[in-house]
């Protein structure tokens, strides 16, 4: 039913935007792993509503709830099942919309789907639902810093307005300094100033999170169907909002002849590297041992504070009205979404990857 996603590191989210709670069980978490709570907490607290004048004003503290799994600090290798409880909902705000169809929702193909839907803030639909992710991410992003891998996501573009330096030009650290993720705090302030003028025109704007991975070993991934990098598009493509994924050299390697796009070998040490880094860390579909990164493409947020035409569910042409509480751009609470869906599925991999070899 698509409420579940991983193979061996696996997660099963529940709950709507408007329910009593929305929660998460990890299963395939290793026994004996260190749990740290207050970092599960920090990054929850890096996608919670209502933290700058660029997101969302619902305020939702996000405190999580592990049920299982977990004893004296420590994972037991059974499913951790992680509650956190909804708090701020206004389904009041969401009345006028009962039987109409937000343009660019997933009102219409909900009802198409199931002949019902709970129009409470988009109810599974939300963007809600991805503080689940979040929560399991947290724990993947914990197993995977005792085998030296980190993912790190920021902003890289609002609208038009591009951060022009590749990643390894910038101090990743600076990250979460100012209130739009973005590491360079001269081009921040831009798209800062950009996401609030958006939102004082009652409008919205879209953007773009870079995420690298680094020090993932060579060997992760599958040959054909199941490549590295296929599903970790899969992964970026289930996020609310999304429109497009690429890694490596993209759309942009088109331009390049392949004399200047292959990534030489050579040895450094006892391991084998490569010059340039073209292919993102991945070729045929297995890591190659560089950094992996990849850049996420989110649409304007559906949701404007403006009258717009639509029909309802009778067929009838009607004008829907903007209310709510509703990010003017989704890009800086994103980046811990894409954090957490990466980590998800390198954290898979790994544990994949063992039983392949004697």
């Amino acid at each position: 039913m698509g409420n579940s996603f991983g193979t061996l590191f696996k997660i099963s989210t529940y709950g709507e935007s408007h329910g009593k709670s929305i929660g998460v069980i990890i299963d395939g978490c290793p026994a004996g792993m260190p749990l740290d709570e207050e970092l599960i907490q920090k990054d929850m607290d890096r996608r919670k509503p209502g933290q700058s004048k660029i997101t969302t004003q619902r305020k939702e503290s996000d405190t999580f709830q592990i049920q299982s799994g977990v004893f004296d600090g420590k994972t037991t290798g059974t499913p951790i099942m992680i509650l956190i409880p909804n708090e701020d909902q206004r389904s009041k705000d969401y009345s006028h919309i009962a039987d109409k169809f937000r343009p660019s929702h997933a009102d219409y193909t909900y009802h198409s789907k199931y002949g019902i839907r709970d129009y409470r803030g988009g109810g599974r639909s939300s963007a809600r639902e991805t503080a689940a992710r979040v929560a399991a991410g947290a724990v993947a992003k914990q197993f995977l810093k005792h085998k030296g891998i980190e993912v790190s996501a920021y902003v890289s573009q609002v609208g038009t307005l591009r951060l022009q330096k590749a990643y390894q030009e910038l101090d990743l650290s600076q990250t979460e300094n100012n209130i739009v993720r973005c590491p360079d705090a001269e081009v921040a302030e831009q798209m800062i100033e950009l996401i609030d003028t958006t939102r004082k025109n009652r409008d919205t704007i879209g953007g773009i999170v870079s995420c690298v991975i680094q020090g993932v070993p060579a060997g992760l991934g599958e040959p054909v169907f199941d490549k590295l990098h296929a599903e970790l598009g899969k992964a970026m493509l289930n996020i609310n909002a999304v429109k497009g994924f690429e890694y490596g050299s993209g759309f942009e390697g088109v331009a390049l002849n392949g004399s200047a796009h292959n990534d030489a070998y050579y040895k450094d040490g006892e391991e084998v590297r490569t010059r340039t880094n073209h292919s993102g860390g991945i070729q045929g579909g297995i890591s190659n041992g560089e950094d992996i990164y990849f850049r996420v493409a989110f649409k304007p947020v559906a949701t404007l504070m403006q009258d717009q035409e639509s029909v309802n569910e009778a067929g009838e042409v009607v004008t829907v009205s903007g209310k709510g509480r509703h990010d003017p751009c989704v890009v800086p609470r994103a980046v811990p979404i894409v954090e957490a869906m990466a980590a998800l599925v390198i954290a898979d991999y790994y544990l994949l990857n063992q039983t392949t070899k004697l």
